[in-house]
């Protein structure tokens, strides 16, 4: 159940997103505190709906984008539903529709006029971080927990991964969309992924401040920022910097055997770790990926989602590894996908090749 309401009050609470204008402030609450707050296609289309009617409004100065529960801002896309879709029903179109329409939410967020911000108090993964990181503010309790996990179920980073994760400090970005490794609050502020560490406790104060402030006028963004730095404290000590040195060198390389060469090559636990985590994925979403990143790092938002479209539609055919994945991991939760191919070296120029090409119904942004 997803329909609107009027605006001025907060819907059902069966409802997937509750929809509440509050002190000039348009609050926008993903409600599936069950599943992590996954998302839907039916919370995709209430935002794409809502977004532009707020955007419009001169009586809502900014937007604020909250997670239900006291687990997760978002815990990413409904990959299952993809998996139920291509099993029962395999000329359906949720595969299709899915992402198209939270690649153009993604869009929307990044070039929106107003603030938007994203109070996240827990977990925030895939999907998720695409409904965070394109805004212009993101905020992080102690309980935040940043992963890119695309590559476990055999996909890859998208909501504008390719765009964002290429643009983090050094080899970091490529790192992350390889490894799916997680990072809790003082690295992600210290990599840029957020912008500030608002206590848990004090979340609500901030969107009450918020409400309270004028956000008017052009330099809106920086009285969000002035607003925010009120309630701000300090995350600890981030691990990445100790990281990066090793981080970088394996990482760098041009190709997924020269990345496992050299993580290879380190005696030290992490890089060990990296490696065996690397084993475990998928050698095609690991090598579509590593070309993703490549393309991307030179290209604006919107080729980005392009590129990223044309991939997903590519993964969303019958026999990629991406249905493997989520079988294993999140339907018979076996833990045991069978690839193809099932070796980095039997991943070919041209299966790569096949998720960059366009496709017949290509999505392009004015």
């Amino acid at each position: 159940m997803t329909k609107i309401v009027d605006f001025g009050v907060m819907m059902s609470s069966e409802a997937e997103i509750l929809f509440e204008v509050k002190d000039g402030l348009g609050i926008m609450t993903l409600n599936r505190p069950k599943v992590l707050n996954s998302l839907s296609h039916g919370i995709i289309l209430e935002m794409e709906r809502v977004m532009p009617q707020w955007e419009k409004d001169p009586a809502i100065k900014a937007v604020i984008l909250r997670g239900a529960g006291d687990r997760a801002f978002c815990a990413g896309g409904d990959v299952a539903g993809l998996y139920r879709e291509m099993r029962d029903n395999p000329s359906g179109t949720l595969r299709r529709d899915f992402f198209r329409d939270e690649y153009i939410v993604n869009r929307r967020i990044y070039r929106y006029a107003k603030p938007w911000i994203s109070l996240i108090d827990g977990i925030n993964m895939g999907g998720g971080v695409g409904l965070s990181a394109h805004g212009s503010h993101s905020v992080a309790s102690e309980k935040f927990l940043f992963a890119m996990p695309e590559t476990t179920i055999g996909l890859f980073p998208d909501v504008g991964g390719g765009y964002f994760l290429t643009r983090l400090p050094g080899a970091l970005g490529t790192f992350l969309a390889l490894t799916s490794y997680r990072l809790k609050v003082a690295d992600a502020l210290w990599a840029g992924i957020v912008q500030a560490h608002v206590p848990s406790a004090k979340i609500g104060d901030l969107q009450a401040a918020l409400g309270a402030a004028d956000l008017s006028g052009p330099r809106a963004n920086e009285k969000v920022d002035a607003v925010i730095a009120k309630f701000t404290a300090d995350p600890g000590e981030a691990t990445l910097p100790a990281l990066m040195p090793e981080i970088d060198r394996c990482f760098s390389a041009e190709t997924l055997q020269e990345i496992v060469a050299q993580l290879k090559k380190s005696n030290s636990e992490f890089a060990q770790k990296q490696l065996a985590a690397l084993m475990k994925l998928s050698p095609l979403s690991m090598a579509i990926t590593l070309e993703q990143l490549r393309r991307c790092a030179v290209r604006s938002f919107e080729d980005t989602m392009t590129i990223e479209y044309r991939m997903s539609q590519r993964c969303m055919q019958k026999g990629h590894d991406f249905f493997e994945g989520v079988r294993a991991l999140l339907i018979d939760k076996d833990q045991k996908p069978k690839w193809s191919p099932a070796t980095i070296e039997g991943v070919t120029r041209e299966m790569v090749e096949e998720h960059f090409r366009p496709v017949s119904n290509d999505l392009f942004f004015d």
